[in-house]
């Protein structure tokens, strides 16, 4: 069951996670206002939030942040710009959305029965204003706040956030808790260990890890999905290499405890599409 609170994971900092999707909003609380990490599926849903951090907290909102593209985290946006919120997030989140959100979401607009649970009748794009390419260190509402791009793995829009005087990490769906990591819409199934690897030397054990859906984490928890991406990295480069067809790849018990058949079939899609074709140099 999803948190209808917002929790505290640490000194100034909460998280709350939404239905849809058990879906997490982080809150960093500052002196001088609070921003918000990601802004949900929809401008409804963007509404609730603000209206959430108004009646619990009664601090402005001075910046938004976006983990990544996707709708669940990103298609909010819009209220808080209208508002005149400064929107955080990674520079290839307007070539994602060009690539992968806009067709769905015109291709919905028109055919709005084809996914009734969506509600984007109402949504215009509306990438971060403030696009970050390299590591960042920024200061919003009087906190310190690291803002670090990740190289491509959930999507090659993703990007770390770190609040370093609380400890705590809002790392979006490069790690997942209340359900397996998810593949598609321009994700990296090769190159998800290599950014897991990278996030853990900077990870230290007494951190506290908010991923994109579920509850808090800590570094094994990590540590355990990067063994589970390598071994899926392992079996889709091995299969390709002998020429094994996508729906013909025999997973072992351990990725199987993690992921449906049907989520590493799409992982494997992706990760073929990234590599180079047999015979080529």
């Amino acid at each position: 069951m999803t948190d209808r609170t917002w929790t505290q994971v640490g000194d100034g900092v909460y998280q709350r996670r939404y239905d849809p999707l058990d879906v997490s909003v982080g809150l960093v609380i500052g002196p001088c206002g609070a921003t918000v990490i990601d802004t949900r599926n929809n401008p409804a849903e963007a509404q609730e939030i603000m209206n959430d951090v108004a009646q619990q907290f009664a601090v402005p909102i001075v910046a938004v942040i976006n983990t990544h593209a996707h709708y669940d985290h990103s298609f909010g946006n819009q209220l808080f710009a209208h508002a005149g919120i400064p929107i955080y997030g990674h520079h290839l989140i307007a070539q994602h959305f060009e690539n992968f959100e806009r067709p769905r979401l015109l291709r919905l607009q028109l055919d709005p029965e084809s996914e009734p649970d969506k509600s984007w009748a109402e949504v215009v794009l509306t990438p971060p204003s403030v696009p970050i390419a390299k590591p960042a260190t920024v200061d919003l509402g009087g906190r310190e706040l690291k803002l670090i791009p990740l190289d491509p793995g959930h999507t090659q829009s993703d990007l770390a956030i770190f609040i370093p005087d609380a400890g705590i990490w809002f790392l979006g769906d490069i790690i997942e808790e209340s359900g397996p990591p998810m593949f598609g819409s321009g994700s990296f199934p090769l190159g998800w260990p290599k950014v897991l690897r990278s996030l853990l030397k900077l990870i230290d054990p007494q951190h506290v890890l908010i991923p994109g859906h579920g509850q808090a984490v800590d570094r094994a928890f990590v540590s355990g999905q990067l063994a589970r991406f390598e071994e899926l990295a392992q079996t889709l480069r091995t299969a390709h290499a002998a020429s094994v067809a996508v729906d013909k790849i025999q997973y072992s018990a351990q990725l199987l405890a993690l992921w449906p058949v049907e989520f590493l079939r799409e992982a494997a899609v992706d990760g073929y599409a990234q590599l180079p074709e047999h015979g080529a140099s």
